[in-house]
């Protein structure tokens, strides 16, 4: 196995009594999408949060592309290639689609934030944000406003702005979380097609995408991990089953 683009070692992170991180260990190899998964209040958001920057660990260590970034700032773990979509869209209504991307862009080439006026008039940002666009088929959708974005559409553009920071690592948190058949489908070929050009770790509820997709698969319960290995060690896991995937469909229809 190829050494590890993150290195996640003895994770460490408390809320008052409730640890929310208990002593996690886990690492992504390059080119793979690895799958965490568990239970409401696992912790699945809180690893990825601390992965960012975005809340620091009690303790314990974050490595990512052979540098430890445990106490970096949000910021500069960006502008080292790691990338997060949010749970809960987090883009500007009133801006169109090309102008989110251009923006996120700019972020990324370290300058401070001008208004958006600024991004759409440099010619490197506007292609960066249409070739953004472009991977996630909404290219045609370029200079519509995002309030006027089907629910689906956002999830994409997220995509596209997270993409803009030209990512090692993208880190992806619920990018199925709304969407209805037709759109999740969408979305699991997309991220297929983002698999073969960046590395994912994608934090999932949908079990049906994430057998779908995964190469290993992490389950995380109480803030602990209980499993880690390929789609079939995890569906024949008999202690995830009792602590997370019971009955699923998910369990047998891939299997």
């Amino acid at each position: 196995m190829a050494d590890p683009l993150l290195r996640v070692e003895n994770l460490v992170r408390s809320f008052g009594g409730i640890k929310a991180t208990d002593n996690l260990t886990l690492d992504v190899v390059p080119g793979e999408l690895h799958a965490i998964i568990g239970p409401n209040g696992a912790g699945k958001t809180t690893l990825i949060s601390q992965l960012t920057g975005q809340l620091m660990p009690n303790s314990g260590t974050i490595h990512f592309a052979g540098r430890e970034v445990t106490r970096l700032p949000s910021y500069q773990r960006s502008r080292l290639g790691l990338a997060r979509s949010f749970q809960i869209t987090c883009l500007l209504p009133n801006f169109t689609a090309a102008d989110n991307v251009a923006l996120a862009a700019q972020a990324h080439d370290g300058h401070s934030f001008r208004f958006w006026g600024a991004a759409r008039k440099e010619r490197h940002l506007r292609d960066a944000a249409q070739a953004a666009l472009t991977r996630v088929g909404l290219a045609k959708r370029a200079d519509v406003l995002v309030s006027e974005l089907s629910h689906g559409e956002q999830r994409e553009l997220e995509l596209a702005v997270a993409l803009a920071t030209k990512p090692q690592l993208l880190l992806l948190d619920e990018p199925m979380a709304g969407l209805g058949v037709t759109e999740s489908a969408r979305m699991v070929a997309l991220l297929k097609e983002l698999r073969k050009e960046v590395t994912i770790v994608l934090v999932e509820h949908d079990m049906e995408a994430v057998f779908a997709l995964a190469d290993r698969i992490t389950v995380l319960v109480y803030g602990r991990v209980i499993a880690s290995g390929d789609p079939d060690a995890i569906r024949n896991n008999e202690e995830v089953k009792r602590a997370y995937l019971g009955d699923q469909h998910a369990v047998t229809r891939h299997g």
